[in-house]
């Protein structure tokens, strides 16, 4: 299964659709926080054909009375709160948008993988069989906006640059 991961996307929507034909080749899609709108959720649960949306708040969250109300529309998009655990194709995955939170979920061996945001910068590290990801900025306040493909079978991870 191909997962893809973004997060930090901050209104911008021109990012997020330039991201899209990537994220299109996913099977699900995870965001790791700062979404920030109801017009990005908007977007997001539009462009992806209906498959499985997962999405974790981050510090940076608009109207979210108006983003919970919007879901009616987008039954496949899930807004899970501060952390999402899923089981995806066979494995343990924990979402939350904090780098501190993140390297302690990843250390407790409890996942296969961990993603998060918040710092809006692209990493991907093993600790012992998890791996730690994070799928950069979709913003492009630093500069790079990217986004991450992640097989499952495989656990290899692909960084994707959105011009």
């Amino acid at each position: 299964m191909k997962l893809a991961i973004l997060s930090d996307t901050h209104d911008n929507v021109w990012s997020l659709r330039a991201a899209m034909p990537q994220i299109a080749l996913a099977e699900a899609v995870i965001h790791c926080g700062d979404l920030c709108s109801p017009f990005m959720l908007k977007e997001l649960g539009g462009g992806v054909g209906g498959k499985p949306v997962h999405i974790v708040w981050g510090n940076n969250e608009g109207d979210v009375l108006l983003m919970t109300r919007l879901l009616a529309q987008f039954p496949h998009v899930t807004l899970h709160g501060a952390f999402a655990q899923l089981g995806l194709d066979g494995l343990h995955v924990a979402v939350n948008h904090y780098p501190e939170i993140a390297k302690g979920l990843a250390a407790s061996g409890q996942y296969d993988l961990v993603c998060f945001g918040h710092n809006h910068t692209a990493s991907e590290e093993r600790v012992g069989n998890c791996v730690l990801l994070n799928p950069g900025e979709l913003m492009g306040l630093m500069g790079r906006r990217t986004i991450a493909l992640f097989d499952t079978r495989s656990r290899r991870v692909e960084f994707i640059e959105i011009p």
